[in-house]
């Protein structure tokens, strides 16, 4: 098992969202590719805006890349969720590729309105990118704001948000971060303890 290594790839985010013309499958396609040479057998991206790109990364790969949404997805369905809160960058959420898990297992995906969504955005940029400590009263209001439009699980859809859920001990979240990790173990060929 290998980490592809996403320092130099261009923000995802800001590709999805036209604010930038880098075309970010070519450098993780070629950091793929440079693992499988150092004889790699399976890859993760422990990046949910980069699964916007699984599609075309896994077609230029030859090795298979586990798709943190899909597993993600599933563990919500394992938890027999029925509305699923998303909560990810702007850029995942256009994306669309949670909502399409979400469908994909028959649950119904449910996003945060535009208020709410930039208090996610806040905690992702303002708070942990920043290095600052992730603010509770941002994180109140938004899971009381999933909470009240119905969500009987959250998704926490990107790996800022693994910070907040450590920093403030949040409970009733699906890490997609932690499922990957527990993905990787598997597909290793161990068991979770």
């Amino acid at each position: 098992m290998v980490i592809i290594n996403n320092t130099t790839i261009p923000g995802r985010t800001a590709v999805i969202l036209g604010a930038s013309t880098d075309d970010t499958v070519p450098y993780i396609s070629s950091d793929a590719n440079r693992l499988s040479v150092a004889e790699a057998e399976v890859l993760i991206m422990p990046c949910n805006t980069a699964h916007s790109f699984y599609d075309q990364i896994q077609k230029e790969s030859n090795l298979p890349i586990l798709n943190m949404i899909d597993e993600t997805a599933a563990r919500a369905k394992q938890m027999n969720a029925e509305r699923v809160g998303i909560l990810a960058t702007t850029g995942t959420i256009s994306s669309g590729v949670y909502q399409d898990a979400c469908e994909k297992y028959g649950m119904a995906p449910v996003l945060p309105d535009a208020h709410i969504q930039s208090l996610v955005m806040s905690l992702i940029y303002d708070d942990v990118k920043a290095g600052a400590p992730a603010n509770p009263d941002k994180w109140n209001a938004i899971s009381h704001a999933m909470k009240e439009a119905g969500c009987d699980v959250l998704i926490l859809g990107c790996t800022e948000l693994s910070i907040v859920r450590k920093e403030l001990k949040l409970e009733g979240c699906i890490d997609s971060l932690l499922v990957l990790a527990e993905a990787a173990i598997t597909a290793c060929g161990y068991r979770l303890k």
